[in-house]
């Protein structure tokens, strides 16, 4: 294992964008520590990348502060500390108000809430005592701009305010030299979606584009904030202009 390279965690690993970011980091020869509920999940993303020395899997629910913890205590004994968070990890559930149930709000407190809170906690602790770091935080574009056909209060309550987190921790953690910022991904085509031929009709209505967009449009967003040492406290979004408006 490699402990003078970067180390990046990145959580919601196994799949969808979080693997795809998981796979360019590797690529690039940092370390990767990957999160997801699942070890079997985790096994199979690691043959993906053909079992590689500097992916280390870390399972657990991300909503426990005992799984940021392991995280963290896990990279910095393999690779001496930890460069870069991404926090992936997050569920969208998007259906009227009045069909929310119990389990709905509970479930996405959870993982976009607490799966973001208690790793940036983590890292701020540790990142502000190596005065250098980056958090990326994916969040959703329909929390900068809701959008009438999605009715989505839930994530709109949550990713909307992850991305103003993201400005009051980059302010927070300036200057101890810790870059904060966010990438707001619009529809993207991953696992997230399910069928998702089947929706890609109604999908490429949400942006003024009429496309959606690929997962290598956020790796290459990530890529951009954790290779910039003047970009903090920024909310990307990555979304075809939907923010703008479709009018």
């Amino acid at each position: 294992m490699n402990t003078t390279q970067k180390t990046v965690i990145v959580t919601g690993a196994s799949s969808g964008i979080g693997f795809a970011i998981a796979e360019a980091y590797v690529a690039r020869g940092y370390n990767v520590v990957g999160n997801a509920r699942s070890q079997e999940r985790l096994n199979q993303a690691a043959a993906k990348l053909g079992n590689p020395d500097n992916f280390l899997t870390v399972a657990g629910d991300i909503a426990d502060p005992q799984t940021a913890q392991d995280m963290f205590s896990r990279a910095i004994d393999a690779f001496g500390q930890v460069d870069i968070l991404i926090n992936n990890a997050g569920i969208f559930i998007a259906k009227p108000t009045a069909d929310y149930t119990v389990e709905d709000v509970d479930a996405i407190v959870a993982t976009n809430l607490k799966g973001f809170f208690y790793p940036s906690q983590q890292a701020a602790v540790h990142m502000t005592g190596r005065k250098q770091g980056h958090i990326v935080n994916i969040t959703a574009s329909i929390g900068i701009q809701p959008n009438a056909k999605v009715p989505a209060l839930l994530p709109v309550l949550i990713k909307g305010g992850l991305n103003q987190a993201t400005r009051a921790l980059a302010l927070e953690l300036a200057p101890m030299n810790v870059k904060v910022n966010a990438v707001a991904p619009g529809i993207i085509e991953t696992p997230l979606h399910g069928d998702y031929e089947s929706v890609r009709p109604f999908y490429n209505t949400l942006a003024p584009s009429g496309t959606t967009g690929v997962v290598q449009d956020i790796v290459d967003a990530v890529m951009y904030m954790t290779n910039s040492s003047f970009t903090s406290g920024t909310v990307l979004a990555v979304d075809g202009g939907g923010t703008a408006g479709v009018f």
